[in-house]
This record gives C-alpha cells, structure tokens and sequence, in this order.
C-alpha cells in the first residue's frame, strides 16, 4: 500500500506525506474530509480529478477534520491510497428521505457482495438518514462475516446539511459504499465512548423513530430534568454532557445515543439515532479522562486484530465528544497516535454518527459519542 495526503488551507493545497514509490495516476481511492462551506465554495471533486485520474473519489463534509496529530476546523484533507494487492469498487445510494434508509443499505450490500469481498466503509449523508436501518440491511443482506465501518458526514455544530459524492462535487442525501476485495488486506477496528452511566436501566415505553416521549410511563423530558438537577438549566446544550446508553434487547451490547434537541412542549428529546420501543436506557454523563483514554483503547483494539503495525488509520469521531472536550479535543487523537506510533498515515474527521462492530466478528452498529478507528494494511 502507497499513501498520498494533502491538505487545503489558506487558500492553496500543500503536500503532506507521501509514500515512497506511490505514483498518482495508479491511485484506486481518494477519501477527501472537509468543512462544509468550504466543499460548497470549491471544485474540490475536479482539482482532485485532475491529480488522481482513475481514482474513485469520495468526498464528505465534516464536523473537523483530523490529519498531523490534531483536530483542525476549515481546512480539506486528501489521503489517496495506491493498494498493492486489493482490488476497490464503489457505490452510491441517493436517499430522499430517512425511511429509504434500509432499502439503502438492501442495495449497498447487492452491489458490493462478492466471493472475495473483505471489508465495507460507509460514508453516508448525517441529515437525512437512519444510520440504524442502514447498517442492520447490510447485516441482514450479507449472509457472512464482513468488516463493517465508517461514519456519518457532519456539518460542524451547525446540523444544517451534511454533503457527500462520490465521483462528483458532494450533495445532500448521498451514500457511498466502498468495497475492499481480496486476501492481502487486512482491518482492524476499534469503537470506545468512556462515559460513565449512573442510575438505573430503565424501558422506553412510547417512541417514534428517533424521538423519544416515554420512558417507563414518564415524559422522557420530565425524567432526564430530574437527573440533570441543576444542569437542567442549561439545556439543550447541556444535553451533551448527558447522553443516553441504550440496549435493543436485554441481550444486546449499550450503545450511546446523542441528544439533539428537546421539545417542552411534548416533554420529549430528539436523538441522533433510532429509540426503539421496549429498548432499555440509562442516563450517561462525561468523565474528560476517560473519553480520551477511550480513543487509546479504540486505538489498541483495532491493531489487536492486525497483530503487526498498520499502513493507514481512519478516526471517526463524534461532534458532541468534540463540543464536551472543546480545548482537550486533540488529546483524544494524540492518544490514538501514541498508539500507532509515526508510521502510520493518519486522517479522519469528526462526524454525526459512527459505524462499527463493538468487537472483532460482530454485527456493526450505529454509535453516537464514540471514537471509532478502522486500520488498514496490506501483507
């Protein structure tokens, strides 16, 4: 595997790393990771068409972008990657609305399944769509175990629209799929929140979709006050601090769910993320240490399943970890890149929603506040 990386800013590309012997013309992918109103004022799918010409390009706005150890804000990161042995395909799904979101990911996994197929990332609009039925059709379409991972575009704090392409300027309401192929290439992935629970598990008792208005008989709102105390106050921005973990089953590993927005009125919360009825739910709230260690153990987790050092690094992050860490935010990626060590290429950006199977050979799964990683490297 060769890597290319460069970086816009202040108005002009410049190079950051690149592979010794990659040539930009054999490049199979492009990821490109940027801020929003950037992406809308910049031809950045041509300028890059002209660089990578038989690439697949995939472009998608962000909530920050990660590249050189740090967390940077207004700027686009290119990482093209040359495989050696791998072979790459690609698909994107427009999506109108979020109900489409499960026929979505129906048609992903069609098009990508083959004998060889060793890996799937998933880049996908934040705005419009249900990252939960999303991944539980590629689940349910792949009848073996493939690596699932990726994430949600972001739009910086502002939950506007999210843009992705591929192959073309990105837009809203677009998936893409990519697809890895062949036995040479190897993935590890890795998905921690470090947040601390407290009270008890309780049952949503009446939900729809992503909103949720009843916990145990009680008005959702009304209960998450009682717990804030005098952080209720602050709300909704408060919310951050407080998301909520949530079990599908009573069988089934806690997600976390973010909280987006409130509504007095209906004594409800709005989450980034499906609330199912009959789901058990805990309340959640920071701890700034251990949301950076978490990214070290996500780190360590991905190389576990590689067991050598890997090529190239993929962070995901969440905005509202961004938002709670605000000044502390670069520790979280200093600590996944003491992990890596100074080989590795890094690059990532922080996103709406994190894709990921918690641990080696499950299911993935839609998460909120986590650092999610996904190494790659050839043999």
């Amino acid at each position: 595997m060769k890597l290319n990386q460069s970086v816009f800013e202040n108005q002009a590309w410049s190079s950051l790393s690149e592979t010794p012997g990659f040539v930009a013309d054999n490049a199979q992918l492009v990821l490109a990771f940027g801020e929003r109103f950037l992406l809308e004022k910049l031809n950045v799918y041509d300028q890059l068409r002209e660089r990578y010409p038989t690439a697949d390009i995939v472009i998608n706005s962000t909530a920050g972008e990660i590249y050189l150890d740090k967390v940077h804000d207004g700027s686009v990161i290119a990482t093209a990657i040359e495989f050696d042995k791998t072979r790459v395909r690609t698909v994107q799904i427009d999506i109108r609305k979020h109900t489409e979101s499960f026929q979505a990911g129906e048609k992903i996994a069609r098009e990508l399944d083959e004998p060889d197929l060793a890996a799937i990332f998933l880049i996908s609009d934040g705005s419009w769509v249900n990252g939960s039925d999303l991944t539980e059709a590629l689940n349910q379409l792949l009848k073996r175990h493939i690596p699932i991972s990726g994430g949600l575009a972001g739009d910086a704090a502002r939950f506007e629209r999210t843009l992705v392409g591929l192959n073309q300027n990105p837009a809203a309401g677009k998936i893409v799929g990519i697809g890895f192929y062949g036995t040479e290439l190897k993935i590890g992935h890795g998905s921690m929140g470090g947040w601390d629970v407290f009270g008890p598990e309780r049952e949503v008792t009446k939900a729809t979709y992503n909103v949720l208005y009843q916990i145990d008989g009680k008005h959702a709102l009304d209960l998450y006050k009682e717990y804030l105390g005098k952080y209720a106050e602050s709300l909704p921005s408060a919310a951050l601090l407080f998301p909520l973990s949530i079990r599908a089953t009573a069988g089934s590993e806690p997600l976390v769910r973010t909280i987006l927005a409130i509504d007095e009125e209906a004594r409800s919360m709005t989450f980034a993320g499906e609330m199912p009825e009959k789901a058990l739910v805990r309340f959640m709230t920071a701890n700034f240490d251990r949301l950076i260690d978490a990214s070290a153990e996500a780190a360590q987790t991905s190389l576990n399943q590689l067991n050598f050092a890997p090529e190239l690094a993929i962070l995901i992050s969440c905005v509202g970890r961004k938002l709670v860490l605000g000044q502390r935010t670069d520790e979280e990626v200093e600590a996944a890149r003491e992990v890596f060590g100074t080989d590795a290429v890094m690059t990532g950006f922080y996103s709406y929603g994190e894709i990921s199977p918690l641990q080696s050979n499950t299911r993935c799964e839609l998460h909120n506040q986590t650092m999610t990683v996904t190494v790659f490297s050839e043999n």
